[in-house]
């Protein structure tokens, strides 16, 4: 049973606050027994790694071949595979459209400047296996890392049962180069230092548990990474128009991944909260992880009546979920409010579940507040630059002496001397300006 709460300044700000708390699980113990695991494994590396794997997973990690890639992939049902197909080729389509290109202008004093765009040498994707098997994932993380122009892709996921053959589908139709049965913090260490047959990678992406997210903080700076995600989430805003049926079909539809995922609706109907409400109970009656459900939505689930779709939009901003759907009259019409999501929904018709199979857009989105200043993964995840600057005699003269002026000024006389000895050379041989 969801709580319905009056917005009042003081009780949604606390709502905020146990949401934002929730990534909190990454607590001391955990870090303390993370960061034994990555300094044991750094140290001893694939041997550590084996230790690790077979205390935890009950088993050594070990890479699948090809072959096996390929014998999954004929295993699994057709349709199934038309449906990874699908999602792929929009997920592909989507991050084309995003690629960002080499380019070069010339600059106003004469000379060229721009940068090169390059897709980074290596990446491992992290695909979760704990409780569930997970091939959207798999596309997900590795499909815009091909468009980018990744050499190459590692993927690691634990060796349970979740290790299907519609995960290793999913890798052969993303185009995976290695898939190797690793998974927890021994993963990350491995891809950070390198361990035996696991490479280092230079980013690794993906979700996963509290000791996998809080390995991938510890192991940031040795290598990039996409974000540190905690507990899903997806805030609804409607009004009245709104179904309550689609509105508590899609706060469960989070609410079901684990008791910390968190449920929130902004409306401004105090009529549309109770429907809601009422919805929530008989839906929760015939889904399959009610008893999840419910611990997630009496902790961390609410609906707030505001007073009007701005205030709505304000306190959506402030919390800055990982999911937003609008379910309003006219939806896009807020959207120029929103400033804070990792993605938006627009319409009744545009549901969460829609974002994490088939849309095209990632489902590897900043949580816990972070869309703030996080953005979604994408092909620009995978992809650095170099910046380039030529300047020719003629058009570096002009400017010299700012240029030594600036570099005087902080004391940096070297700096200044690689400008001046290029002219004095040139007053030697004769040739003036």
């Amino acid at each position: 049973m969801i709580e319905i709460i009056q917005a009042d300044g003081t009780r949604e700000q606390a709502v905020i606050a146990a949401m934002r708390q929730r990534a909190a699980e990454q607590n001391s113990e955990i870090e303390r027994a993370v960061r034994a695991v990555m300094e044991d494994v750094r140290a001893r590396g694939l041997e550590a790694v084996r230790e690790c794997s077979l205390r935890f997973d009950g088993r050594e990690p070990y890479e699948i071949t090809r072959e096996q890639m390929e014998a999954a992939y004929a295993a699994c049902p057709p349709e199934l595979i038309r449906a990874m197909e699908h999602a792929a080729a929009n997920i592909r389509d989507y991050n084309e459209k995003l690629l960002h290109r080499s380019v070069e202008w010339a600059s106003p004093d004469g000379g060229r400047v721009g940068r090169v765009v390059r897709g980074l040498t290596r990446v491992g994707i992290y695909v979760p296996g704990g409780t569930a098997a997970y091939p959207s994932s798999v596309l997900m993380n590795a499909v815009p890392a091909r468009v980018a122009g990744v050499e190459e892709i590692v993927m690691v996921t634990p060796p349970t049962e979740n290790l299907s053959n519609a995960v290793l589908a999913a890798a052969k139709i993303a185009g995976v180069d290695r898939c190797i049965a690793v998974g927890g913090a021994q993963a990350v260490a491995a891809l950070t230092w390198g361990a035996g047959f696991i490479p280092r990678v230079d980013k690794l992406v993906g979700p996963g548990n509290a000791y996998v997210a809080t390995a991938k903080r510890l192991a940031y700076g040795t290598l990039d990474i996409d974000m540190v995600a905690g507990p899903s989430e997806v805030l609804v805003i409607a009004d009245g128009s709104a179904d309550p049926r689609f509105v508590a079909a899609d706060l469960l539809s989070q609410a079901e991944h684990d008791k910390l995922a968190s449920a929130v609706l902004l409306t401004t109907s105090g009529a549309l909260a109770e429907a809601v409400r009422a919805e929530i109970v008989r839906q929760t009656g015939y889904l399959s992880r009610s008893e999840i459900m419910e611990c997630s939505l009496r902790d961390f689930g609410c609906a707030i009546v505001c007073r009007d779709l701005e205030e709505a939009a304000a306190l959506a901003n402030e919390i800055a979920p990982e999911h937003l759907e609008i379910m309003t009259e006219e939806p896009r019409a807020l959207l120029p409010a929103i400033r804070n999501a990792g993605a938006v929904f627009l319409g009744a018709w545009s549901p969460e579940p829609l974002g994490d199979y088939l849309a095209g857009p990632d489902h590897v989105l900043p949580t816990s507040g972070t869309a703030r200043f996080f953005s979604p993964l994408s092909v620009e995840s995978f992809l650095k630059s170099m910046s380039v600057i030529e300047y020719s005699r003629e058009s570096l003269f002009p400017i010299r002496e700012e240029i030594i002026a600036l570099a005087e000024t902080e004391k940096l006389t070297a700096h200044a001397n690689s400008i001046r000895v290029r002219f004095e050379a040139a007053g030697a041989r004769g040739e003036g300006k």
